[in-house]
């Protein structure tokens, strides 16, 4: 079974000519995926949903991703974090989540402006 292509609606920082990618589940629990390009298999971002690590995570998208995602519904969004597994700990980058609409298949990251949401959040969840 192929996995549905998530298309980025504007390219991750560093990544401009990646645009195409799939979202591979890790684990069975479904929080661990790679973000995975489908241009260059070899280029993947550790990602999670945040909810099982910080459950009072819930940041304010900004009307331009609704506008960029194409999407006016906020409960089609799914949030991702861009993991990085360390030696001794793991954090999560919960100030530029990705935005997934669920129904389009679009996506980007978006740095949130004005927050306080660390870079680097040690997770909190033994996988």
């Amino acid at each position: 079974m192929g996995l549905p292509t998530i298309s980025m609606a504007a390219p991750m920082p560093g990544f401009p000519e990646h645009r195409e990618f799939v979202l591979v589940r890790l684990n069975d629990n479904g929080l661990l995926y790679a973000l995975t390009s489908i241009e260059n298999p070899d280029l993947r971002f550790l990602v999670a949903p945040p909810e099982p690590f910080f459950p009072e995570y819930a940041p304010e998208i900004d009307n331009s991703v609704f506008a960029m995602l194409n999407t006016k519904d906020p409960d089609r969004l799914l949030l991702l974090t861009v993991i990085t597994a360390g030696e001794n700990e793991t954090t999560a980058n919960l100030l530029a989540p990705i935005v997934l609409d669920r129904d389009s298949m679009r996506a980007m990251q978006v740095v949130l402006t004005g927050s306080n949401y660390p870079v680097r959040a040690i997770m909190n969840k033994t996988f």
